[in-house]
């Protein structure tokens, strides 16, 4: 598939999967984490995990695959990483491992993930899924995970400013209920 269709495709993908869920997960926000750092914690605040799911320390865990978030960045407009964009982006860098016998690829990231800004005072601020922050993982992102197998890939989502701070929030039952969470502080 060439570039622009891609791109495209993933824009699409994205705009479906952010119509999905009318409810916003809840749960007791996450002490606020310094830029260049960041820290989950589960949703109950016990670091014990529930039913094999959990995300701590920027590491979620379920029964099917693991995901361990490697970097993180805010990424301006024009700049490698956001190119086509017309906003900044915070991209995430993770390596994924399939635990499962099931059919797996470096995308479990947009089903089990979701980032917010509280920047509203009357509603719930989900940022969109923006493109794909490397392009090392073009032609790799939608790739099959053997069981057993870890790959790496990003992911970025569109900030709508560059000092509220995001909350990265795991989350299953079809983004219905909150495994864990993490707060980045942008500036």
């Amino acid at each position: 598939m060439k570039k622009p269709s891609m791109l495209l495709a993933l824009g699409a993908v994205a705009v479906i999967l952010s119509g999905c869920s009318t409810m916003a997960p809840t749960a007791e926000p996450a002490a606020t984490v310094p830029a260049g750092t960041g820290a989950a914690s589960s949703a109950s605040g016990d670091p014990g995990t529930t039913n094999g799911y959990s995300f701590e320390d920027g590491v979620l865990t379920t029964p099917e695959i693991k995901i361990v978030i490697t970097d993180h960045k805010v990424i301006p407009v024009g700049q490698p990483g956001n190119e086509y964009g017309d906003k900044p982006v915070i991209a995430f860098w993770y390596d994924i491992t399939n635990l499962s016998d099931k059919k797996k690829d470096p995308m479990e990231w947009i089903f089990l993930f979701a980032a917010y800004q509280d920047n509203n005072p009357d509603s719930v601020n989900e940022l969109h899924v923006a493109s794909l922050p490397d392009q090392a993982f073009l032609e790799t992102q939608m790739e099959e995970i053997k069981k057993g197998g870890t790959v790496a890939n990003a992911v970025a989502y569109a900030l709508d400013d560059e000092t509220t701070p995001v909350d990265l929030v795991a989350l299953r039952n079809v983004k219905q209920t909150e495994i864990g969470r993490m707060t980045l502080t942008l500036k």
